[in-house]
């Protein structure tokens, strides 16, 4: 991939949301769901808690990660105010 995002064939490749290093996916997801699900990275697996009845989420990658805690969270909303 070229400095401007094309391959060297000269077309665009688009990035992932995650397409960045570990760190910064880790603090986005704790950022935007971190007062409901106690979220972490470890041997290679991204892990999500809930913080109210402690049911995990396993996933291989932080947009799976994502995905998966959003369709949770729309089958069993928290309060977000209720920590």
């Amino acid at each position: 991939m070229n400095h401007d995002g094309s391959s060297e064939h000269g077309q665009q490749q688009r990035r992932g949301v995650f397409d960045v290093d570990e760190d910064r996916a880790l603090e986005a997801l704790r950022l935007s769901w971190g007062d409901v699900y106690d979220i972490g990275h470890e041997y290679d697996r991204w892990v999500a808690s809930r913080r109210d009845d402690g049911s995990m989420i396993r996933r291989d990658d932080p947009g799976d990660l994502l995905a998966e805690i959003r369709a949770d969270y729309a089958i069993r909303p928290v309060s977000r105010d209720a920590r």
